[in-house]
């Protein structure tokens, strides 16, 4: 038996192929695409591609191409059936297991998936061309939703007397149509009532963009009914599986490595209206763990971003001690607050994308930023406050699941607590002293030059051994001149170099007029100062560092190309891209 499309695409869609790849090849991100070596045959230069937009990956030493599961077949030396089961594993699904009960499952999927269909295509069109449904227009413009909106959720609007149950049961069984969680029946009149009458209705899709549920929000001031309602939890839509625009939102994640999670579905589409696409909703519950690990595998950093009054800061902080446990090395979960009676939509409406985004930037706290500052608040200065206190944070650290990141949150809360208890570490601090302002000078030190890429840091080097060897380098300009630069900055300082070693007159540093910290950044980080302290340096020592730190930055700048041209023939597959690829490699090898 076949496995069904749907189960297959899930999985596609839940697992990148970098993902998958990562875990036996060693990737490096490069453009859109990411680099390593062919797992294919032995080299030393990367010839593999994976392409997570495209759903592949390339091998241009072997001709090896295909998606997760072609890869996984090859690598593992696995039938179709065994890496289906072995990827569905990896992406947190249940086996197929093509029983009698899966058959009967996968019937009534498709039921499921049809009659939703149905149901969302006919109350988005009545609300896109229906006069009678002005209400619901007014209500959107008031909003500022227009139709564009309106048609990327595919929102719909039903009226307070539908009858859509009528046009479907000549179709599907009363009881398949009550399973969808789209009816149910009044006792009393014994008639069949649509659960979203009188509501507007946003699709809630699941990961391959399917419709399983609704949400729905009341346009009209009536106290006795709740403002949003969502699906009830059926065979196929289960709340805390589930988050609203993923399927759209996923597709940026190899564009934007941080997604805003929100409150409510309006959230959603006011931020998307102004610009802002990576963001989802959670389902009118608290999050889960299975939410979380779904949005880390799209997104390194997850920013929760609930509404700025009381119980949305209530919702965050329930969010914050929840998803902490889910706390992963290469991936971050940070809260952004917004001021008093404001939420993402009424927000980014009166401030704008930019604003909103610069906000972000210098508003958002780590989550054990979060949880330190919440329990510091609580907290009174007498010795009982302050043990409660530890022993909350102590707790709330050891439900992490990632035992480096757990000792790290431990001892920022441990390091943050003793600042608050100065005198208890007095005498530790007298011996610490020096050994603590060294240690400072060498993070601060470290955290600059890893801000520095390495191609930078090459450059650092080349004009620090220019200018300080300017009278040799006049004399041999042909040794520097065609030298490429790529960063802006050091590139201009290079071409104002050039140009007064070419007048002939004779200079000194500081009549190239450079800015000061500029000048001091160089002489701070340029690699190549360690060498020069440490040998002794003449004439042909000089010109032989030169020549290898040109010979690099080449190497750079066929790099540079090398990745154009690979990820032009991972679209056109054309032979001459193929042979022009070649070719550069060669230089390459050479070099």
């Amino acid at each position: 038996m076949k496995y069904p499309k749907e189960y297959l695409d899930e999985i596609k869609t839940r697992l990148k192929v970098s993902t998958v790849v990562s875990k036996t090849v060693s990737l490096k991100k490069r453009g859109k695409e990411f680099v390593g070596l062919s797992p294919f045959k032995n080299e030393k230069t990367p010839s593999f591609t994976v392409n997570d937009e495209k759903e592949f990956y390339h091998c241009f030493a072997t001709s090896e191409h295909g998606n997760i599961f072609d890869f996984v077949m090859k690598i593992q030396n696995l039938k179709f059936g065994e890496a289906v089961k072995h990827l569905a594993q990896l992406a947190g699904m249940q086996p197929y297991m093509f029983s009698k009960q899966d058959e009967e499952r996968e019937k009534k999927w498709k039921e499921y998936q049809s009659i939703f269909n149905q149901y969302v295509h006919f109350y988005h069109s009545e609300l896109l061309k229906n006069e009678d449904y002005s209400i619901a227009r007014v209500y959107l413009k008031n909003r500022s939703l227009t139709k564009d909106e309106v048609k990327k959720f595919k929102i719909g609007y039903i009226e307070k007397n539908p009858n859509f149950f009528e046009k479907l049961k000549d179709n599907y069984s009363e009881q398949t149509l009550v399973d969808t969680g789209l009816f149910y029946l009044d006792e009393k009149k014994k008639v069949y009532v649509e659960r979203f009458r009188g509501r507007l209705i946003f699709p809630i899709n699941n990961i391959s963009g399917q419709p399983i549920a609704l949400g729905g929000r009341i346009i009209e001031k009536v106290d006795y009914l709740a403002k949003y309602i969502n699906s009830p939890e059926t065979n196929f839509f289960k709340k805390g599986s589930n988050l609203y625009n993923l399927d759209l939102a996923r597709k940026l994640s190899n564009k934007i490595d941080h997604v805003y999670l929100v409150e409510g579905y309006m959230d959603v589409v006011g931020l998307s209206k102004n610009g802002i696409d990576n963001a989802v909703a959670n389902l009118g519950t608290s999050l889960t763990d299975k939410q979380i690990l779904t949005l880390n595998q799209f997104f390194d950093d997850i920013i929760i971003c609930f509404d700025g009054d009381e119980s949305g800061y209530k919702a965050a902080l329930r969010a914050a001690e929840n998803s902490i446990k889910e706390l992963k090395p290469e991936k971050n979960i940070s809260f952004l607050f917004l001021p008093d009676k404001e939420d993402p939509d009424s927000y980014v409406k009166k401030n704008g994308k930019e604003n909103f985004i610069d906000f972000t930037k210098q508003s958002k706290l780590s989550i054990h930023q979060f949880i330190f500052s919440h329990y510091k608040k609580q907290t009174e200065n007498n010795p009982s406050s302050l043990a409660i206190f530890e022993k909350k944070l102590r707790s709330i650290a050891s439900t992490i699941k990632d035992d480096f990141i757990k000792k790290y949150v431990l001892e920022y809360f441990l390091e943050r607590i003793t600042e608050l208890t100065p005198y208890s570490n007095q005498n530790k601090k007298k011996f610490l002293v020096k050994r603590t302002k060294s240690l400072e000078k060498t993070k601060k030190y470290i955290n600059e030059s890893q801000s520095l890429t390495g191609v930078e840091l090459k450059e650092f080097s080349l004009l620090y051994l220019i200018m300080n060897n300017l009278n040799l380098l006049q004399a041999n300009i042909h040794l520097i001149e065609n030298i490429k630069l790529f960063t802006e900055v050091n590139k201009k300082i290079f071409e104002l170099i050039i140009e007064k070693l070419k007048s002939g007159e004779q200079i000194t540093t500081e009549d190239l007029k450079l800015d000061n910290q500029l000048l001091e950044k160089i002489n701070k980080f340029a690699p190549i100062k360690h060498i020069l302290k440490n040998q002794a340096i003449n004439n042909q020592k000089t010109i032989e560092l030169l020549e290898d730190i040109s010979r690099d930055l080449m190497n750079y700048d066929l790099e540079f190309r090398i990745q154009e041209l690979e990820s032009k023939f991972s679209v056109d597959m054309s032979e001459t891209t193929f042979n022009e690829l070649k070719e550069l490699k060669k230089k390459q090898n050479l070099n």
